[in-house]
C-alpha cells in the first residue's frame, strides 16, 4: 500500500482504479477524476476544454457528442439537448409541453406502457431520454478514462436537490444502460457545500456557521443553507460536518431562459428588416443559429452595455447584424428578475431561520454572472456583498468527485460528514376497519415517514399491529403546501408505491397460539435519496422496553445511519397517550413492565438490604402476574409493490437498452478505426510519392525499383479515387500492407544512412576511451595493481575486435552500392558498443570499490613478525603500555606517526608499537601476503 497525502485527500492506495465525478448539467456537464498520485482533477474534453456541453447528435450513420453535435445546426431534428427537464414525466405533464415549445424540431411520442416521452426520429431511429441521457453518461466516461489514462466504472453523479422519486430513479437507470457504477447521486448543491468546507476545513469548530449558496444554473436556480460544524463521533473523534438545513428553488429560473428571450428578441429584429419575406421563427435551421448567438450575447453583455450581434447566411444567404444593449435584455428578463429572492426566502423558511443568522451569501454557477441577477440578490439578501470565492462552473463536479474517493475503497481521505436532507416529505398511508358503540367504519390513517428536510441516509420502521389478514398500504409524498401551484403541476404523481402484503393471514393461521409482535414494513432511503422498501416481517421481537427501537446502520462514508424511530400503528390509549413508547402497543403485561422498571429505579437510592428486599418482592410479583410464554413467529411476507409515479422499464427494456447503445457505440469504434486506417492510407501515398524525389531516397534506389513503387502508389491512389472511400477497414490495411512491404528494403536502406554518423561517431569515441583506459591501467605499479591481468587482456582483446570489425566492415561497405542491403547495419554497431562498454564498466566498478593495499614492512620488521609469530605458542610476550600523550602534550619536536613505523594511522592520533606483539602474540603490521585481501 502506498500513503500520498495531497491536499485535502489522504490517499491510502490499495487498488489502482480512478473514480470520476460528473456534474450534469442541462447545458453544460463538468467531469473531475481522483486516481493514484492526481488527488482531484477536472477532465479535459477532445477540445481541451474544462466543460462539455451536454447535447448529443444521431445522424444516421454517424453520432457527435458536444461541441461537435451543438455544431450542427443544419439539422436541428437530430440534436438533443437539455434532457433533464423531462426526466420521468408523462407526456400530459406540463415540463414536457414546455420543453415541445422551445424544441418544435422534435417528434415527442408516448410510451404505450410506462407513460413516459420518447424522441421519434424515424421509425429506426427512437430513443428515450434516458437513453439519451445514457450516451452523454458514457461518453463523460470516455474522457475521463482517457484523461486518467485507466479504466473507470465507479462514479459520483450530481442532480438538482428538487429531484423526486421518479426522477433520480431515471438518472440511475441512464446510468446502467451506459454501464456506469453508481457509487451515489449527491445534490449539486451537497456537493458544492462538500467542496467548499472541505478546503476550509481549519476555519470550522464547534460553533455553528451558517452559509447559503445561491445557485443559478441554466435550467433553474437553487437556494440551500448549510451548517457547518465539528461534532464528535465514535469512530474518529471529532470531524467537520456539514448539514443541509434549507432548500428552495425555480425548475424554471435560469440562464436558458434568458437566452431563449435573446433569441426571439433576435428573430424579430431579423424580420423588422424586412430582408425576408419568410418568418425567421419558422425556420428551425435558423432559429437554432440564433439561440447560439443569443447565447454569446449574454456572455458579452455581461460584461459589456452593448453589442453587436451578427450571423452569417441565417436563412436564404441573408446576414444579420442588428445592435442590443445590456438595458433591452434587463427589459426583456424584468419578471425572472424579480423571481430572484424566491429561493432564497423559500430555504429560509424551510430551514426556520431568519436572514440574519446567515454569515455569508455564495454565488455558484455561471447566470449568476449577470449583473442584474447579483444587483437584485444582494438587495434582497441585505449583505455587504456577495461571496466569489469558490469556482462557480466546477465547485460542484469537484465536491462530488471528492465523495467519489470517499466511497470508493480505492482511497482513503480525510472524513467530512454530509448529512444532506430530503426536500419532499413521504409518508405512508392506509386504511383499516374500526369498530365504534358497535359500529363499523373505514379509518384513513397516516404516518410520518420522512419529514421535510430529514437527514439521510436513514432507516425506518413502520409496525402495524392490529392486522391478521393480507392487507395493502400506499407510499405517498407528504404536505407538499409549500409548493406552487405550477410546481405541483409539474411534479408529476403524488402517489408513489402501492405496497401489497401476502401471507400473513396464512402466517397466524399455521401459528394460532403464538404472540405476535406485528408486521414490520423496513424503509431505508439511501445515499442517493431514494426510497426503498427493504422488507415485510411478521413477528420481530422488540429491541428495546423504550421503542426507538433502532435498525442497523447503512454503510456510508459520510455519515453513519442514525437510529431512526419505529413507527407503530395502533390506536389504544396508551400508546396515544405516552408517544415516547410509539413502537410498542401497550398492554396490560407491558403496562405493569413499565411501571415496576419505573419503581425500581426510585427505590435505587434505599440501602442494600432495603433494595435487595424490594427486588425479590418484585420477582415474586412478577411470577404472579407473568402470562404464559408463548411462542414468537418470524416469517418473510410477501411483498408486491405497485409503482404509482413513474413505472421502472422491465429488465428485457433495460437489455435493449444497453445492446442499443452497445451497437452505437461499437459502430462508432468502427467508424473511428476505419477514418484512421484511410487516414493512414492517404498519408503514406503522399508521403512515400514525395520521398520518391528526395535526395536520401534517389540515392539508395534504382531506376527500376523507384518505377515499381511509383506506379503501385499511383494504382492504390487512383483506387481510393473510385472505391476507396467505400472499402471496408479490412479492404484499407490490405492495400497499406501492401504499399508498406513494397517499400520496406527502400526505406531499411535509407534508415540504415541515416544512423551510421552517429552510430560511428559513438563507437569511434568508445574505442578511443576504452584504449586510453587500458593504457592508464597498464601504467599502474604492480604493488599497488587492483586488475588482474586476465581481466586487462579481455579489454584489450575486445578493443583489438572490435577495431577490426569496425576497420573491415567499413571497407566492405564502400565496396557495395548505395542500392544494395548494406553489410553495415545499425544494430551490430550498438552491439560492438555494448560490449565495450560492458567491459570498461565491469573494470571501473572494481576500482572504485578496491581498498587501497598497506605498503610492505622493511625485511627485519617481516622476520621480527614470523619469528613472534612461531614463539607464540610457547610463551606469550607481556607487554606493559607506554605511557600516551594527549595531543596537548606532543612537544614540538616530536616527529609525527607515519605509514611506516604504526601501519596504519589511528583516528585518535596516538602511537602505537611498531615492531612489537600485541598480548595475543599477533603483529600489529599485516602479512604483506594479506595485503591485497585488506
Amino acid at each position: 500500500a502506498v500513503i500520498c497525502q495531497c491536499g485535502p485527500l489522504k490517499m491510502h492506495i490499495t487498488l489502482t482504479v480512478a473514480v470520476m465525478s460528473v456534474d450534469l448539467g442541462s447545458e453544460w456537464m463538468k467531469m473531475a477524476i481522483v486516481k493514484p498520485g492526481v488527488p482531484m482533477e477536472i477532465v479535459l474534453n477532445k477540445e481541451s476544454r474544462r466543460k462539455t456541453p451536454t447535447v448529443v447528435c444521431l445522424k444516421e450513420n454517424e453520432r457527435l457528442f458536444g461541441d461537435n453535435a451543438l455544431g450542427s445546426v443544419k439539422n436541428p431534428r437530430t440534436v438533443y439537448r437539455h434532457l433533464q427537464s423531462i426526466l420521468g414525466k408523462k407526456l400530459n405533464n406540463p415540463q414536457v409541453a414546455l420543453y415541445q415549445k422551445r424544441f418544435p424540431e422534435h417528434q415527442l411520442q408516448e410510451d404505450p406502457v410506462r407513460g413516459t416521452v420518447y424522441f421519434k426520429n424515424s421509425e429506426e431511429m427512437q430513443y428515450t431520454p434516458e437513453e439519451l441521457l445514457g450516451m452523454m453518461l458514457n461518453y463523460s466516461r470516455v474522457l475521463a478514462q482517457d484523461f486518467a489514462e485507466q479504466p473507470i466504472k465507479d462514479a459520483v453523479i450530481t442532480i438538482p436537490a428538487f429531484f423526486n422519486q421518479a426522477e433520480r430513479r431515471a438518472v440511475l437507470q441512464a446510468a446502467q444502460m451506459a454501464g456506469l457504477k453508481v457509487l451515489q447521486l449527491i445534490n449539486d448543491n451537497t456537493a458544492v457545500a462538500l467542496n467548499y468546507g472541505v478546503f476550509r476545513r481549519k476555519d470550522i469548530d464547534n460553533t455553528a456557521k451558517n452559509v447559503m449558496f445561491y445557485d443559478m444554473g441554466s435550467g433553474s436556480t437553487t437556494a440551500t443553507i448549510v451548517t457547518y460544524q465539528t461534532v464528535k463521533t465514535k469512530e474518529s473523534g471529532t470531524q467537520p460536518q456539514l448539514q443541509i438545513r434549507g432548500v428552495g428553488f425555480d425548475r424554471g429560473l435560469g440562464g436558458f431562459e434568458m437566452d431563449l428571450r435573446l433569441r426571439d428578441h433576435l428573430a424579430k429584429l431579423f424580420n423588422e428588416q424586412k430582408k425576408s419575406k419568410k418568418d425567421v421563427r419558422e425556420n428551425h435551421r435558423a432559429m437554432a443559429k440564433l439561440l447560439k448567438e443569443a447565447q454569446r450575447l449574454k456572455t458579452v453583455l455581461s460584461a459589456n452595455v452593448d453589442f453587436m450581434a451578427q450571423v452569417e447566411g441565417l436563412m436564404d444567404d441573408i446576414d444579420f447584424k442588428a445592435k442590443v444593449t445590456r438595458t433591452a435584455f434587463e427589459e426583456l428578463c424584468a419578471d425572472l428578475f424579480e423571481r430572484v429572492p424566491h429561493p432564497v426566502q423559500d430555504a429560509l423558511a424551510a430551514a426556520e431561520m431568519k436572514l440574519d443568522e446567515i454569515e455569508q451569501v455564495i454565488l455558484v454557477g455561471g447566470a449568476t454572472r449577470v449583473p442584474k441577477v447579483q444587483e437584485v440578490l444582494l438587495k434582497a439578501v441585505e449583505k455587504e456583498e456577495l461571496g466569489k470565492n469558490i469556482n462557480a462552473d466546477e465547485a460542484a463536479a469537484m465536491g462530488a468527485v471528492y465523495q467519489a474517493a470517499a466511497l470508493s475503497k480505492a482511497f482513503k481521505v480525510k472524513p467530512f460528514l454530509v448529512r444532506d436532507a430530503a426536500v419532499f416529505p413521504i409518508q405512508v398511508e392506509f386504511t383499516r376497519e374500526t369498530e365504534e358503540e358497535g359500529v363499523k367504519t373505514l379509518k384513513h390513517n397516516k404516518r410520518i415517514l420522512f419529514q421535510r428536510m430529514a437527514p439521510y441516509p436513514q432507516r425506518k420502521v413502520i409496525t402495524f399491529n392490529r392486522y391478521s389478514d393480507d392487507f395493502a398500504f400506499d407510499i405517498n409524498y407528504g404536505d407538499l403546501s409549500f409548493l406552487s401551484q405550477e410546481d405541483l403541476s409539474v411534479f408529476g404523481s403524488l402517489n408513489l408505491t402501492t405496497v401489497k402484503l401476502s401471507g400473513v393471514g396464512s402466517s397466524f393461521q399455521k401459528h394460532t397460539d403464538a404472540e405476535s409482535k406485528g408486521i414490520k414494513a423496513h424503509f431505508n432511503m439511501d445515499e442517493s435519496g431514494v426510497l426503498l422498501l427493504d422488507r415485510v416481517k411478521l413477528g420481530n421481537t422488540i429491541s428495546t422496553l423504550f421503542g426507538g427501537g433502532s435498525s442497523e446502520p447503512a454503510p456510508n462514508v459520510t455519515e453513519p445511519v442514525q437510529s431512526s424511530h419505529t413507527s407503530s400503528v395502533c390506536d389504544s390509549k396508551f400508546c396515544t397517550e405516552f408517544g415516547e413508547f410509539e413502537n410498542l402497543c401497550m398492554n396490560e403485561t407491558s403496562v405493569y413492565l413499565v411501571l415496576k422498571v419505573m419503581i425500581s429505579l426510585l427505590l435505587k437510592e434505599e440501602n442494600d438490604g432495603e433494595k435487595a428486599g424490594s427486588v425479590e418482592a418484585d420477582k415474586d410479583l412478577e411470577k404472579k402476574a407473568k402470562p404464559q410464554k408463548k411462542t414468537k413467529i418470524s416469517e418473510d411476507i410477501t411483498v408486491e409493490l405497485v409503482i404509482n409515479d413513474i413505472a421502472d422499464p422491465t429488465a428485457d427494456d433495460v437489455t435493449s437498452s444497453q445492446k442499443k447503445l452497445q451497437d452505437l457505440t461499437d459502430r462508432d469504434l468502427a467508424k473511428h478505426e476505419r477514418e484512421k486506417t484511410l487516414n493512414s492510407l492517404e498519408a503514406f501515398i503522399f508521403e512515400t510519392q514525395d520521398k520518391l524525389y528526395q535526395d536520401d531516397y534517389q540515392l539508395v534506389v534504382s531506376e527500376e525499383e523507384k518505377e515499381q513503387i511509383s506506379a503501385k502508389l499511383t494504382e492504390t491512389s487512383e483506387w481510393m479515387d473510385e472505391d476507396g472511400y467505400t472499402a471496408s477497414t479490412k479492404q484499407l490495411r490490405e492495400k497499406l500492407s501492401q504499399l508498406k512491404s513494397l517499400c520496406k528494403d527502400m526505406f531499411f536502406r535509407v534508415e540504415e544512412r541515416r544512423k551510421w554518423p552517429d552510430r560511428l561517431a559513438a563507437l569511434e569515441s568508445m574505442l578511443n576511451t576504452s584504449s586510453f583506459f587500458l593504457r592508464s591501467a597498464k601504467l599502474i605499479p604492480e604493488d599497488d595493481q587492483i586488475f588482474t591481468e586476465v581481466e586487462l587482456n579481455m579489454l584489450e582483446k575486445v578493443i583489438n575486435e572490435t577495431t577490426m570489425w569496425k576497420n573491415e566492415t567499413l571497407a566492405e561497405q564502400e565496396k557495395r552500392s548505395p542500392k544494395e542491403r548494406p553489410i553495415l547495419l545499425s544494430k551490430d554497431i550498438e552491439s560492438k558498443l555494448a560490449l565495450l562498454d560492458r567491459e570498461v564498466n565491469y573494470l571501473l566498478n572494481k576500482a572504485k570499490f578496491a581498498k587501497p593495499k598497506a605498503k610492505a614492512k622493511a625485511k627485519n620488521s617481516t622476520s621480527s613478525d614470523k619469528s613472534s609469530k612461531a614463539n607464540s605458542t610457547a610463551e606469550e610476550k607481556v607487554i606493559l603500555p607506554t605511557e600516551e600523550k594527549s595531543p596537548e602534550e606532543v612537544q614540538p619536536g616530536d616527529a609525527p606517526p607515519t605509514e611506516e613505523s604504526t601501519g596504519h594511522i589511528n583516528s585518535d592520533s596516538q602511537s602505537q608499537p611498531t615492531e612489537e606483539t600485541t598480548t595475543t602474540g599477533r603483529s600489529t603490521t599485516p602479512v604483506a601476503d594479506n595485503a591485497g585481501e585488506l
